[in-house]
């Protein structure tokens, strides 16, 4: 019988740098998420550093999305605890009807999002006299 590596073996793992290379997200802003909560490191090394998988750096780009949509880090927060209840169980009508407030909060902020773009573009032109 031949031993068969655990998916943990078998997973990619990263320290710090290389999730914020990743994500083009800063050392310190990695941290930050890592203090408040929103995002701990997956395990430590012997010696304390920070160690992150595959699935935490498709969480942290998920957290990234958000970020300029103005979402504060507690919405942050529900909304990876939704995505979480989401994967245990995709048919919760309780936990979809949360999904789908996300899913409007982030559709209106794009919206005043791209409202805004499209004022700041005018004012360019008008300055520019076109």
């Amino acid at each position: 019988m031949t031993d068969t590596p655990t998916p943990a073996a078998d997973a990619r793992t990263m320290h710090i740098g290389d999730l914020a290379e990743a994500t083009g997200l800063s050392q310190r802003t990695i941290r930050h998420y890592d203090e408040v909560g929103l995002l701990p490191a997956t395990t430590r090394s012997e010696g304390g550093f920070r160690i992150y998988t595959e699935s935490d750096l498709q969480r942290m780009l998920v957290i990234r999305s958000m970020k300029p949509l103005g979402f504060t880090l507690e919405e942050m927060g529900e909304l990876l605890d939704t995505v979480d209840l989401l994967a245990t169980d995709p048919n919760d009508p309780e936990t979809r009807a949360r999904l789908a407030g996300f899913i409007d909060q982030a559709n209106a902020k794009r919206d005043k999002l791209a409202l805004n773009l499209s004022r700041a573009n005018s004012f360019i032109r008008d300055l520019q006299g076109k």
